[in-house]
């Protein structure tokens, strides 16, 4: 069996392709490098709603009881004399009744850490209970960053987004402080009764996202000494919930999106019949002038038009035998002259008004019938 040209060509294509391929496999086999790589997801419970979750789970790994919790809830948690609160929330959130409870259990041996509040407007006449309690005034001016240098790591910057503050003259006397009175202090340890209050122009070092550096570990180490270990650490943070609809875009475009596209799909399907599918039904009509005059164009429109004249003749000479049987029992050319004087035409006009007009001479039927009945209606 002989194959013929095309079938050669087919044949070598063939080959050719299965050639390119193996070549390409070859190829990829040789080059191609397994290799693993990391790939962060995304946060997912208490992760994603706590800047503090980090350094809770830090605390716990190194033998401290901690607790993290959206807001102080004085009436379900009672403070031990050594615990410490941090206060990540704005201190401008506090109610004269906590700040009452904790200044008495801080004198009681408390440790508690509370920030400024946050970069934004800010009226400084405007109390803030916790803060002008220990003599600290903040200021209204932009952040201004503070170095930081631990032995064996680099060099850091702290508090840029923080707002300074000043330490008034009957304030306690402070047990360590960052900063001067000149541009301002970023953290000052103040003491009451029995315990101590820190303040800090920001917390911005203890999120989970910073808590991996060196320098910021070092620094909440310091911050949390007076008592770590000695009591239960209270993480009290302010709930970072991510919108509704943000979270739907960013999170859940694999649901929205196809049903996007099937949307849109839809709408260009159905795009060239908007409005009703079908027509509207035909009202039901009875008028007998419309059925004539439909059946008579039907009659004209296939070619039977000597029919319509002569039913049009057969009206006039029927009215013409009531109304003159003189003339109507006439015939020929007596008739014509006769019915010429009548109507003051011209006879030859009347024999041609009677006489069937020429097949499809349209011309002729119309003046033929309209001469009919001009003459019948005159009678």
């Amino acid at each position: 069996m002989k194959l013929t040209s095309r079938h050669g060509l087919i044949a070598l294509g063939l080959i050719a392709a299965a050639a390119l391929l193996a070549g390409g496999f070859a190829w990829w086999k040789a080059t191609y490098e397994r290799t693993e790589e990391w790939v962060d997801l995304p946060r997912t419970g208490e992760a994603q709603r706590n800047p503090l979750y980090v350094l809770k789970l830090a605390l716990r790994a190194d033998g401290v009881k901690a607790q993290a919790r959206p807001r102080l809830q004085r009436d379900r948690v009672t403070l031990a004399a050594r615990d410490t609160v941090l206060l990540y929330n704005d201190p401008r959130t506090l109610t004269k009744a906590d700040t009452k409870a904790l200044l008495a259990w801080v004198e009681g041996g408390g440790h508690l850490l509370v920030r400024t509040p946050p970069p934004g407007p800010l009226d400084v006449e405007a109390p803030i209970a916790l803060l002008d309690d220990m003599g600290i005034a903040v200021r209204n001016e932009g952040p201004e960053c503070a170095g930081l240098d631990v032995r064996g790591e680099d060099g850091h910057i702290e508090f840029c987004r923080g707002r300074r503050f000043d330490v008034g003259e009957d304030a306690p006397p402070t047990q360590l402080r960052w900063g001067d009175e000149e541009r301002g202090y970023v953290f000052v340890r103040l003491p009451h009764g029995q315990g101590a209050i820190d303040v800090v122009g920001d917390f911005d070092f203890l999120d989970n996202d910073s808590l991996k550096d060196g320098p910021h570990i070092a620094l909440a180490r310091q911050l949390l000494a007076p008592n770590y270990g000695a009591g239960t650490i209270h993480l009290i943070y302010a709930a970072q919930m991510p919108s509704f609809w943000m979270a739907l875009l960013l999170d859940n475009w694999m649901v929205w999106a196809p049903l996007l596209l099937a949307l849109l799909a839809w709408l260009w399907r159905r795009m060239q019949r908007f409005g009703p599918m079908l027509p509207a039904a035909a009202v039901e009509r009875r008028s007998l002038l419309e059925h004539i005059t439909a059946s008579g164009e039907h009659v004209y429109r296939y070619g039977y038009a000597h029919l319509l004249h002569d039913a049009a003749r057969q009206a006039f000479l029927a009215r013409l035998r009531r109304r003159d049987p003189q003339a109507a029992a006439l015939e020929g050319e007596a008739q014509a002259a006769m019915l010429a004087e009548r109507f003051s035409l011209p006879p030859s006009d009347i024999r041609d008004a009677l006489a069937t007009p020429i097949a499809r001479d349209y011309t002729a039927f119309r003046h033929r019938v309209a001469l009919l009945m001009r003459m019948r209606n005159s009678l």
